[in-house]
């Protein structure tokens, strides 16, 4: 599985198939919570379950080890710093926040995680992060310390950007309980001047606002705070984004 996730990616990609990936942030979900959202997984089957938060200050690897033992579902990481790394999940997003000019997410992080993460045999996958403005604060940009972009020109121009860099995907983030989620006409200029698969996420709280993004062009949904408070949607939206590329 480790070496397949990008794969999976690139596929559904090209043959224009839409994934979808709830998000589990460790400090929040927890416990019984975690054991009910663990098994709602296996009823609504998502494509990923990714795994980390930005306010998180140590390992995630127990949350990791619980969710392989229970669930089916392919784990990723979704970490920000060398810290929260687990070597069990089955990849990782390598994220480069490249809508700031922070170091520490530019490189400096990476640098500190990068032999244990090369040790642990995780497929690495190289993520152009672009944090956008979603209308409120978000804990993304507290602990990172930069200003979401706002400027629909900019925000390409980071994405192209991204891509010429090597990033392997781009994902344009709202951020966690966002007010608004990432608009389509950003998603739209992303995903007609960059080739490399597009991943929205954040404020997305209804079938549509999924219809919304998908049809601008992302090509996987990320969905996280919605569900942390209202898990029974899991099942309609996966069945939602499954049914949306055929």
């Amino acid at each position: 599985m480790p070496h397949k996730i990008l794969n999976i990616i690139h596929k559904a990609h090209k043959r224009g198939e839409k994934l979808f990936a709830v998000l589990i942030d460790p400090e929040k979900c927890n416990g019984s919570r975690l054991t009910a959202f663990v098994r709602l997984t296996e009823k609504a089957k998502p494509d990923f379950i990714f795994i980390g938060g930005s306010q998180i200050k140590e390992s995630i690897d127990q949350t990791v080890r619980y969710i392989k033992l229970h669930s089916s579902i392919p784990t990723v990481l979704f970490i920000g710093n060398a810290v929260q790394f687990s070597p069990n999940a089955d990849a990782m997003l390598f994220l480069s926040l490249i809508s700031g000019r922070n170091p520490d997410l530019l490189i400096g992080q990476h640098v500190l995680s990068a032999r244990a993460i090369r040790q642990s045999g995780i497929q690495t996958i190289p993520t152009g992060y672009i944090l956008v403005d979603g209308g409120t604060p978000t804990a993304v940009e507290t602990v990172s310390g930069t200003q979401p972009l706002s400027d629909p020109q900019t925000i390409l121009s980071t994405a192209i950007a991204g891509e010429m860099l090597g990033q392997q995907l781009i994902y344009l983030e709202a951020g966690s309980g966002a007010k608004t989620p990432v608009k389509h006409d950003i998603i739209s200029a992303v995903r007609a001047n960059t080739e490399i698969p597009l991943i929205v996420g954040g404020g997305i709280r209804s079938i549509a606002m999924l219809d919304d993004a998908i049809s601008a062009g992302a090509d996987i949904i990320v969905v996280g705070n919605h569900l942390e408070n209202h898990p029974e949607d899991m099942i309609p939206f996966a069945k939602f984004i499954k049914g949306s590329g055929k």
